[in-house]
């Protein structure tokens, strides 16, 4: 008997994962109505103007925030797999060096850390060569940027060998 009443109390329990995604989508929307409330209302001859589609936008999102409330208690989400914490562990790794290594040796030796250290999230083992491929990759993106079309991008030992 307690086996399901276990089972009766599971189902009568929210999903608390759909609730929290409810809850942003709230803040989120919250957000775009604080930000679209300072827009001036500029609208011509038109009732259209700046602030229109970033209010149907948060609508959609209380909407959409409404809906997962209800499939939250009547528990209609899909069965979740099993998250891996590494991967997520080593993008955000390649976030923060980038943002840390950036300043002071560059945008191709910090973006192209950051590429290596995101393949290795996604599954690439051969760091010896992700990095290297990664500089390059990031080096003719940095050519492109700061000597074609004349935007500032931080250089770095790299990028000074070649201005």
């Amino acid at each position: 008997m307690s086996l399901d009443t276990n089972k009766a109390s599971n189902e009568r329990r929210p999903d608390w994962a759909a609730l929290v995604i409810a809850v942003v989508l709230v803040a989120v929307a919250g957000v775009i109505f604080v930000d679209v409330s300072r827009l001036t209302s500029v609208t011509g001859y038109s009732p259209v103007g700046p602030a229109s589609v970033p209010y149907w936008i948060a609508f959609g999102l209380i909407g959409l925030a409404i809906w997962t409330v209800f499939a939250a208690f009547r528990r209609d989400f899909p069965a979740r797999e099993r998250q891996e914490v590494s991967p997520v562990l080593w993008v955000v790794a390649g976030l923060l060096a980038q943002m840390i290594l950036i300043r002071y040796a560059g945008f191709s030796i910090a973006t192209g850390l950051m590429f290596a250290l995101a393949a290795r999230g996604f599954g690439a083992r051969k760091l010896w060569f992700s990095i290297p491929v990664g500089i390059v990759i990031c080096f003719a993106i940095w050519w492109l940027f700061a000597i074609v079309l004349q935007l500032s991008l931080p250089a770095g030992p790299i990028e000074n060998l070649f201005l």
